[in-house]
């Protein structure tokens, strides 16, 4: 039994997607300074969640950004760069800006999803204090609502110019 399951992993071969093409824009000055590896502190500023799944999904094993030097850390003392999901609400404001300016320089910052850069869905709601750019200067936009891994993958990618 173990001897046929063997012979057919081995006939299976490799099976994952393509990975996705490289950025069409040229990657950001600051991409130099980093190296070519990026540590990201995501920060939820009042997200539906719609856009953290697809961030678990960026970094999970199929699209894996890791490949392309994007690594998730827990404090923004080690981070290069904030991922910003969702529109920034009242209470997340001071708490984004402190993470901001917690991180090393460089510190860039990713809005990802429609939420993030312009309010969506939560646009003149009343615990909503604005767009992650009203807060918080932004490097880098990722569209959609979520946007998919592949589009925030290519995001980072641009940052780490890989």
């Amino acid at each position: 039994m173990p001897m046929n399951l063997l012979r057919k992993i081995r006939g299976t071969g490799r099976v994952a997607e393509p990975a996705p093409p490289r950025p069409a824009e040229e990657p950001l000055p600051a991409a130099r300074a980093l190296g070519g590896s990026v540590q990201v502190r995501h920060v939820d500023a009042g997200s539906c969640n719609g856009c953290e799944i697809e961030i678990g999904a960026a970094f999970g094993p199929v699209y894996d950004a890791e490949r392309y030097g994007a690594r998730l850390v827990a404090s923004p003392r080690h981070a290069d760069l904030a991922l910003v999901t969702g529109p920034v609400t009242r209470n997340m404001a001071e708490p984004l800006r402190r993470t901001v300016a917690a991180m090393p320089q460089p510190g860039l910052v990713v809005a990802v999803g429609d939420c993030a850069m312009n309010c969506g869905e939560f646009a003149g709601g009343y615990g909503v204090q604005g767009a992650v750019s009203d807060v918080v200067p932004v490097d880098v936009s990722v569209p959609g609502c979520p946007p998919g891994p592949e589009r925030i993958v290519a995001a980072l990618r641009t940052v780490t110019g890989r």
